[in-house]
Protein backbone atom coordinates (compact mmCIF):
# COMPACT_ATOMS: atom_id res chain seq x y z
CA UNK A 1 0.00 0.00 0.00
CA UNK A 2 2.65 2.41 0.69
CA UNK A 3 3.60 2.91 -3.22
CA UNK A 4 -0.02 3.24 -4.10
CA UNK A 5 -0.77 5.49 -1.32
CA UNK A 6 2.07 7.69 -2.49
CA UNK A 7 0.48 7.73 -6.11
CA UNK A 8 -2.66 8.75 -4.99
CA UNK A 9 -1.21 11.71 -2.99
CA UNK A 10 0.44 12.62 -6.15
CA UNK A 11 -2.58 12.23 -8.21
CA UNK A 12 -4.61 14.07 -5.34
CA UNK A 13 -2.04 16.94 -5.64
CA UNK A 14 -2.59 17.38 -9.33
CA UNK A 15 -5.95 18.10 -8.79
CA UNK A 16 -7.33 14.15 -9.56
CA UNK A 17 -9.96 12.13 -7.57
CA UNK A 18 -8.80 8.93 -6.56
CA UNK A 19 -10.75 6.17 -5.27
CA UNK A 20 -9.77 2.67 -4.15
CA UNK A 21 -10.79 -0.69 -4.82
CA UNK A 22 -9.56 -3.09 -2.44
CA UNK A 23 -9.42 -6.83 -0.88
CA UNK A 24 -9.34 -7.55 2.77
CA UNK A 25 -5.53 -6.69 3.81
CA UNK A 26 -4.20 -3.70 5.28
CA UNK A 27 -5.78 -1.59 2.89
CA UNK A 28 -9.20 -1.51 4.25
CA UNK A 29 -7.44 0.25 7.45
CA UNK A 30 -4.39 2.33 5.61
CA UNK A 31 -6.84 3.84 2.94
CA UNK A 32 -9.57 5.18 4.87
CA UNK A 33 -7.07 6.56 7.20
CA UNK A 34 -5.46 8.06 4.24
CA UNK A 35 -8.36 10.19 3.17
CA UNK A 36 -9.56 8.10 0.25
CA UNK A 37 -13.15 6.43 -0.10
CA UNK A 38 -12.51 2.51 -0.19
CA UNK A 39 -14.75 0.06 -2.13
CA UNK A 40 -13.95 -3.69 -0.70
CA UNK A 41 -13.88 -6.45 -3.18
CA UNK A 42 -13.96 -10.47 -1.94
CA UNK A 43 -11.24 -12.24 -3.53
CA UNK A 44 -8.77 -15.31 -2.39
CA UNK A 45 -5.38 -16.51 -3.84
CA UNK A 46 -5.38 -18.82 -6.24
CA UNK A 47 -4.51 -22.27 -4.22
CA UNK A 48 -2.89 -24.53 -7.32
CA UNK A 49 -3.20 -27.82 -4.99
CA UNK A 50 -6.31 -27.52 -3.92
CA UNK A 51 -8.71 -27.85 -7.04
CA UNK A 52 -11.89 -26.90 -4.58
CA UNK A 53 -9.82 -23.80 -3.09
CA UNK A 54 -8.96 -22.84 -7.17
CA UNK A 55 -12.56 -23.09 -8.48
CA UNK A 56 -13.62 -20.86 -5.21
CA UNK A 57 -11.08 -18.43 -6.00
CA UNK A 58 -12.41 -18.36 -9.96
CA UNK A 59 -15.55 -17.82 -8.91
CA UNK A 60 -14.72 -14.94 -6.02
CA UNK A 61 -12.82 -13.56 -8.79
CA UNK A 62 -15.93 -13.61 -11.32
CA UNK A 63 -17.91 -11.57 -9.28
CA UNK A 64 -15.21 -9.01 -7.93
CA UNK A 65 -14.85 -8.42 -12.10
CA UNK A 66 -18.54 -7.43 -12.23
CA UNK A 67 -18.57 -5.64 -9.01
CA UNK A 68 -15.54 -3.36 -10.26
CA UNK A 69 -16.98 -2.73 -13.41
CA UNK A 70 -20.02 -1.32 -11.60
CA UNK A 71 -18.40 0.59 -9.29
CA UNK A 72 -15.98 1.65 -11.98
CA UNK A 73 -19.13 2.84 -14.23
CA UNK A 74 -20.52 4.77 -11.34
CA UNK A 75 -18.21 6.77 -10.32
CA UNK A 76 -17.00 7.98 -13.87
CA UNK A 77 -13.95 6.69 -13.99
CA UNK A 78 -11.57 8.08 -16.34
CA UNK A 79 -8.27 5.47 -15.48
CA UNK A 80 -7.14 2.89 -13.74
CA UNK A 81 -3.95 2.14 -12.32
CA UNK A 82 -3.08 -1.53 -10.58
CA UNK A 83 -0.86 -2.04 -8.02
CA UNK A 84 -0.70 -6.32 -7.73
CA UNK A 85 -2.32 -8.62 -5.33
CA UNK A 86 -5.30 -10.19 -6.01
CA UNK A 87 -7.55 -7.45 -6.36
CA UNK A 88 -5.65 -6.16 -9.03
CA UNK A 89 -6.93 -8.65 -11.83
CA UNK A 90 -10.72 -8.43 -11.29
CA UNK A 91 -10.05 -4.57 -11.11
CA UNK A 92 -8.18 -4.48 -14.27
CA UNK A 93 -9.97 -6.48 -16.41
CA UNK A 94 -13.38 -4.65 -15.03
CA UNK A 95 -11.40 -1.96 -16.43
CA UNK A 96 -10.33 -3.19 -20.07
CA UNK A 97 -14.01 -4.23 -20.64
CA UNK A 98 -14.69 0.07 -19.99
CA UNK A 99 -12.58 0.69 -22.37
CA UNK A 100 -10.80 2.83 -19.20
CA UNK A 101 -6.84 3.44 -19.71
CA UNK A 102 -4.98 0.93 -17.61
CA UNK A 103 -1.43 1.62 -15.91
CA UNK A 104 0.32 -1.15 -13.57
CA UNK A 105 2.75 -0.72 -10.96
CA UNK A 106 5.33 -3.62 -9.66
CA UNK A 107 7.50 -2.60 -6.93
CA UNK A 108 9.68 -5.81 -6.89
CA UNK A 109 12.47 -7.23 -9.51
CA UNK A 110 9.87 -9.66 -9.99
CA UNK A 111 6.08 -9.30 -12.01
CA UNK A 112 3.78 -10.55 -10.21
CA UNK A 113 0.95 -12.88 -11.48
CA UNK A 114 -1.64 -10.10 -11.89
CA UNK A 115 0.83 -7.95 -13.64
CA UNK A 116 2.01 -10.55 -15.78
CA UNK A 117 -1.38 -11.49 -16.87
CA UNK A 118 -2.80 -8.13 -17.05
CA UNK A 119 0.28 -6.41 -19.25
CA UNK A 120 -1.14 -6.87 -22.25
CA UNK A 121 -4.09 -4.80 -21.69
CA UNK A 122 -1.69 -2.25 -19.90
CA UNK A 123 -1.16 1.21 -21.55
CA UNK A 124 1.85 1.28 -19.17
CA UNK A 125 3.95 -0.76 -16.59
CA UNK A 126 5.93 1.04 -14.20
CA UNK A 127 8.53 -0.96 -13.15
CA UNK A 128 10.97 -0.72 -9.45
CA UNK A 129 13.55 -2.75 -10.66
CA UNK A 130 14.63 -3.38 -14.91
CA UNK A 131 13.13 -6.84 -15.52
CA UNK A 132 14.82 -9.00 -17.95
CA UNK A 133 12.09 -9.23 -21.20
CA UNK A 134 10.15 -6.65 -20.08
CA UNK A 135 11.29 -3.50 -22.18
CA UNK A 136 9.85 -1.54 -24.80
CA UNK A 137 7.49 1.12 -24.75
CA UNK A 138 5.26 -0.53 -22.75
CA UNK A 139 7.23 -0.66 -19.91
CA UNK A 140 8.83 2.04 -18.12
CA UNK A 141 11.32 2.03 -14.86
CA UNK A 142 10.48 4.47 -12.60
CA UNK A 143 11.74 3.37 -9.21
CA UNK A 144 9.45 2.45 -6.23
CA UNK A 145 6.98 5.51 -5.08
CA UNK A 146 7.50 5.97 -1.48
CA UNK A 147 5.68 8.76 0.55
CA UNK A 148 6.14 12.44 0.42
CA UNK A 149 8.68 13.77 2.70
CA UNK A 150 10.67 10.50 2.60
CA UNK A 151 14.33 11.57 3.12
CA UNK A 152 13.52 15.03 3.83
CA UNK A 153 12.75 14.59 7.80
CA UNK A 154 14.95 16.57 9.98
CA UNK A 155 17.45 13.96 12.42
CA UNK A 156 17.82 15.93 15.90
CA UNK A 157 14.00 16.22 15.29
CA UNK A 158 13.13 12.79 14.43
CA UNK A 159 15.51 11.67 17.62
CA UNK A 160 13.59 14.22 19.83
CA UNK A 161 10.37 12.71 18.78
CA UNK A 162 10.98 8.84 18.77
CA UNK A 163 12.91 9.81 22.47
CA UNK A 164 16.31 9.09 21.30
CA UNK A 165 19.64 10.65 22.44
CA UNK A 166 20.46 13.31 20.31
CA UNK A 167 23.86 12.18 19.90
CA UNK A 168 25.61 9.08 19.24
CA UNK A 169 25.06 6.26 16.22
CA UNK A 170 21.87 4.88 15.99
CA UNK A 171 20.58 1.40 14.21
CA UNK A 172 17.28 1.06 13.32
CA UNK A 173 15.45 -2.70 12.93
CA UNK A 174 12.27 -3.17 11.12
CA UNK A 175 10.16 -6.03 8.75
CA UNK A 176 7.10 -4.33 8.25
CA UNK A 177 4.01 -3.53 10.13
CA UNK A 178 3.62 -7.70 11.06
CA UNK A 179 6.97 -7.98 11.69
CA UNK A 180 10.00 -10.63 10.75
CA UNK A 181 10.31 -12.87 13.63
CA UNK A 182 13.57 -14.64 12.48
CA UNK A 183 15.05 -10.77 12.56
CA UNK A 184 13.16 -9.64 15.34
CA UNK A 185 14.63 -12.75 17.32
CA UNK A 186 17.94 -11.82 16.03
CA UNK A 187 18.34 -8.09 16.78
CA UNK A 188 16.78 -8.86 19.90
CA UNK A 189 19.17 -11.62 21.16
CA UNK A 190 22.03 -9.81 19.78
CA UNK A 191 21.34 -6.22 21.21
CA UNK A 192 19.39 -6.10 23.89
CA UNK A 193 21.20 -7.05 26.65
CA UNK A 194 23.95 -4.44 25.63
CA UNK A 195 25.52 -2.29 22.75
CA UNK A 196 27.37 0.61 22.32
CA UNK A 197 25.04 2.28 20.58
CA UNK A 198 21.19 3.47 20.54
CA UNK A 199 18.81 0.42 19.10
CA UNK A 200 15.92 1.50 17.79
CA UNK A 201 13.69 -2.01 16.99
CA UNK A 202 10.29 -1.39 15.31
CA UNK A 203 8.65 -5.25 15.65
CA UNK A 204 5.82 -4.97 14.28
CA UNK A 205 2.22 -6.03 15.54
CA UNK A 206 2.48 -9.72 16.12
CA UNK A 207 5.85 -10.17 17.94
CA UNK A 208 5.65 -6.47 20.40
CA UNK A 209 3.95 -7.98 23.36
CA UNK A 210 6.22 -10.98 23.88
CA UNK A 211 9.57 -8.90 23.43
CA UNK A 212 8.17 -5.98 25.57
CA UNK A 213 7.74 -8.52 28.02
CA UNK A 214 10.60 -10.07 27.77
CA UNK A 215 12.51 -6.81 27.54
CA UNK A 216 10.97 -5.81 31.14
CA UNK A 217 12.46 -8.89 32.23
CA UNK A 218 16.09 -7.88 31.20
CA UNK A 219 15.80 -4.79 33.18
CA UNK A 220 14.24 -2.20 29.89
CA UNK A 221 17.50 -1.33 29.40
CA UNK A 222 17.73 2.21 27.66
CA UNK A 223 20.00 1.63 25.03
CA UNK A 224 16.85 -0.56 23.23
CA UNK A 225 13.77 1.34 21.97
CA UNK A 226 11.43 -1.33 21.53
CA UNK A 227 8.45 0.04 18.86
CA UNK A 228 5.44 -2.05 17.37
CA UNK A 229 5.69 0.58 14.45
CA UNK A 230 6.47 4.06 13.87
CA UNK A 231 4.18 6.55 12.26
CA UNK A 232 5.43 8.02 10.03
CA UNK A 233 8.38 6.30 8.72
CA UNK A 234 10.58 8.95 7.81
CA UNK A 235 11.24 10.00 11.17
CA UNK A 236 13.02 6.52 11.70
CA UNK A 237 14.88 6.88 8.84
CA UNK A 238 16.17 10.04 9.74
CA UNK A 239 17.36 9.02 13.12
CA UNK A 240 18.86 6.05 12.26
CA UNK A 241 23.13 5.94 10.74
CA UNK A 242 22.33 1.99 9.88
CA UNK A 243 19.53 -0.30 9.30
CA UNK A 244 18.88 -3.64 9.44
CA UNK A 245 15.65 -4.82 7.80
CA UNK A 246 14.15 -7.29 5.19
CA UNK A 247 14.28 -6.37 1.27
CA UNK A 248 11.20 -5.56 0.31
CA UNK A 249 9.74 -2.62 -1.50
CA UNK A 250 11.06 -0.71 1.53
CA UNK A 251 14.57 -0.38 -0.05
CA UNK A 252 13.79 2.30 -2.13
CA UNK A 253 12.99 4.01 0.92
CA UNK A 254 15.87 3.41 2.74
CA UNK A 255 17.75 4.67 -0.45
CA UNK A 256 15.36 7.75 -0.77
CA UNK A 257 16.77 8.57 3.27
CA UNK A 258 20.24 7.56 2.26
CA UNK A 259 20.88 4.98 4.88
CA UNK A 260 23.10 2.39 4.77
CA UNK A 261 21.31 -1.23 5.24
CA UNK A 262 22.34 -4.84 6.20
CA UNK A 263 19.49 -6.48 4.20
CA UNK A 264 18.12 -10.04 4.54
CA UNK A 265 15.86 -11.34 2.28
CA UNK A 266 12.97 -13.04 3.18
CA UNK A 267 13.82 -16.59 1.20
CA UNK A 268 10.06 -17.88 0.39
CA UNK A 269 9.23 -14.52 -1.52
CA UNK A 270 7.73 -14.77 -4.75
CA UNK A 271 10.12 -15.58 -7.31
CA UNK A 272 12.53 -14.93 -5.11
CA UNK A 273 12.12 -11.45 -5.60
CA UNK A 274 13.31 -9.94 -2.25
CA UNK A 275 16.86 -11.87 -3.26
CA UNK A 276 16.31 -9.74 -6.62
CA UNK A 277 15.96 -6.28 -4.55
CA UNK A 278 18.88 -6.52 -2.29
CA UNK A 279 21.34 -7.47 -4.88
CA UNK A 280 20.24 -4.57 -6.70
CA UNK A 281 21.11 -2.71 -3.60
CA UNK A 282 24.09 -4.60 -2.70
CA UNK A 283 25.75 -4.07 -6.40
CA UNK A 284 24.87 -0.64 -5.97
CA UNK A 285 26.81 -0.09 -2.94
CA UNK A 286 24.08 0.86 -0.50
CA UNK A 287 23.81 -2.51 1.45
CA UNK A 288 25.43 -5.35 2.67
CA UNK A 289 23.51 -8.72 2.32
CA UNK A 290 22.76 -11.81 4.91
CA UNK A 291 21.12 -14.48 3.91
CA UNK A 292 18.17 -15.82 6.07
CA UNK A 293 19.65 -19.66 6.51
CA UNK A 294 23.36 -17.37 7.76
CA UNK A 295 21.10 -15.17 10.00
CA UNK A 296 21.62 -15.64 13.83
CA UNK A 297 22.78 -13.48 16.84
CA UNK A 298 26.37 -13.55 16.61
CA UNK A 299 26.18 -13.00 12.78
CA UNK A 300 24.13 -9.92 12.87
CA UNK A 301 26.48 -8.71 15.80
CA UNK A 302 29.42 -8.80 13.86
CA UNK A 303 28.01 -6.89 10.39
CA UNK A 304 26.81 -4.67 12.31
CA UNK A 305 29.72 -3.97 14.31
CA UNK A 306 32.32 -3.96 11.35
CA UNK A 307 30.25 -0.96 9.76
CA UNK A 308 30.06 0.99 12.63
CA UNK A 309 33.30 1.12 13.45
CA UNK A 310 34.29 2.10 9.08
CA UNK A 311 32.46 5.73 9.19
CA UNK A 312 33.68 5.92 5.95
CA UNK A 313 32.31 3.04 4.19
CA UNK A 314 29.36 4.47 5.93
CA UNK A 315 29.11 7.41 4.13
CA UNK A 316 30.14 5.88 1.11
CA UNK A 317 26.88 3.80 1.18
CA UNK A 318 24.85 6.28 1.92
CA UNK A 319 26.04 8.27 -0.82
CA UNK A 320 25.91 5.07 -2.91
CA UNK A 321 22.24 4.87 -1.33
CA UNK A 322 21.21 8.16 -2.92
CA UNK A 323 22.42 7.55 -6.37
CA UNK A 324 19.53 4.74 -6.27
CA UNK A 325 16.81 6.83 -4.98
CA UNK A 326 14.02 7.61 -6.95
CA UNK A 327 12.57 10.39 -4.68
CA UNK A 328 10.03 11.82 -7.54
CA UNK A 329 8.73 8.18 -9.03
CA UNK A 330 5.46 8.75 -7.61
CA UNK A 331 4.99 12.66 -9.48
CA UNK A 332 6.32 10.96 -12.27
CA UNK A 333 3.68 8.04 -12.23
CA UNK A 334 1.07 10.35 -11.51
CA UNK A 335 2.10 13.02 -14.97
CA UNK A 336 1.88 9.67 -17.07
CA UNK A 337 -1.28 8.67 -16.21
CA UNK A 338 -3.00 11.90 -16.47
CA UNK A 339 -1.72 12.45 -19.88
CA UNK A 340 -2.81 9.51 -20.52
CA UNK A 341 -5.91 10.43 -19.18
CA UNK A 342 -5.82 13.72 -21.26
CA UNK A 343 -4.95 11.96 -24.31
CA UNK A 344 -7.95 9.39 -24.87
CA UNK A 345 -10.33 11.69 -23.61
CA UNK A 346 -11.81 9.57 -21.26
CA UNK A 347 -11.66 12.51 -18.65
Amino acid sequence: MVPALAIADALRASGAEVEFLGGERAEGELVPAAGYPFHRLAVAGLDRRNPLLAARAVGLASAATLRARRILHRMGAGAVIGGGGYVAGPTGLAAATLRLPLFLTESDSHLGLANRALAPLARRVFLAFPIEGRSGRRYAVMGRPVPAGTGQADRDESRRRLGLPADGTCLLVFGGSIGARRLNEAAFEAFAPGAPFTVLHACGRRDFPDLEERLRAAGSPPHYHLKPYVEPFAHALAAADLAVARAGGSVFELAAAGLPAILVPYPYATAGHQEGNARVMAAGGAAVVVPDAELDPPRLSREVGALIAAPDRLQEMRSAALKLARPDAAERIAAEVLEGVRSTGTK
